[in-house]
């Protein structure tokens, strides 16, 4: 599969999987975890949660591919302004989080402004190699001299550094999809970024569940 028919699948999976991904968040359904798995899992949310709103204040905040708004909900009360974007409108009409929204395409798009701060969940890991420098291209052109970058997304695991780009996921009503998955180590990202004038600081959470962090 090409690149970019692998990214217009991955376009068309998180808009048919925009009213379940909250479930998969909140462990809910099908997504639902032992009490004590729950309980690591929600122990790594938090954290991540901290780390967040130390942040705080914001400014002016971009947030790239937003989604459904789990994210854009912490950060509108802490920002003068959230301006959010994501490829899928299906996605972004469940973000009810009060921000400005743009429906576009992150590989094609660019802001008109700059911002204090750019922030993005779960979405570095489904930026191909192939289109990984654009993409950082998008966020230095983002972010005003010393602005900040923070990122969220699944931690490695006990999975190898490096493997393959793809990863089929299947929805609740059994249709399957292939996107883009790439797994990072915190020091791997960190190293792979700098190029681009960021110094990220990225840590993985107390049990493994995520990997987060930012910088200048």
């Amino acid at each position: 599969m090409s690149a970019d028919t692998l990214l217009d699948e991955q376009r068309r999976y998180y808009a048919a999987r925009a009213p379940e991904y909250e479930e998969w968040w909140r462990r809910r359904g099908r997504y639902a975890l032992e009490p004590d798995a729950e309980a690591r899992w929600n122990a790594d949310v938090a954290e991540v949660e901290r780390a967040v709103a130390e942040l705080a204040p914001f400014g002016r905040v971009l947030e790239l591919a937003a989604g459904t708004g789990i994210w854009t909900r912490r950060l509108v009360p802490l920002a003068d302004r959230v301006v959010a974007v994501d490829a899928s409108p299906e996605t972004l009409a469940l973000n009810d989080a009060g921000a400005e929204q743009v429906v576009a395409d992150l590989f094609d798009w660019r802001p008109g402004e700059r911002f204090d701060l750019c922030f993005f969940a779960f979405w570095i890991s489904h930026v191909p190699e192939r289109r990984f420098d654009e993409f950082w291209s998008l966020v230095r052109d983002a972010v005003r001299p010393r602005g900040r970058v923070f990122l969220v997304d699944g931690a490695i695991g006990d999975r190898e550094p490096g493997g393959g780009e793809e990863e089929t996921r299947t929805l609740s009503d059994g249709r399957e999809f292939r996107i883009v998955k790439r797994f990072w180590t915190p020091e791997g990202l960190a190293r792979r970024v700098r190029p681009h004038g960021f110094e990220l600081e990225l840590h993985e959470t107390a049990n493994g569940q995520f990997l987060y962090g930012g910088g200048r």
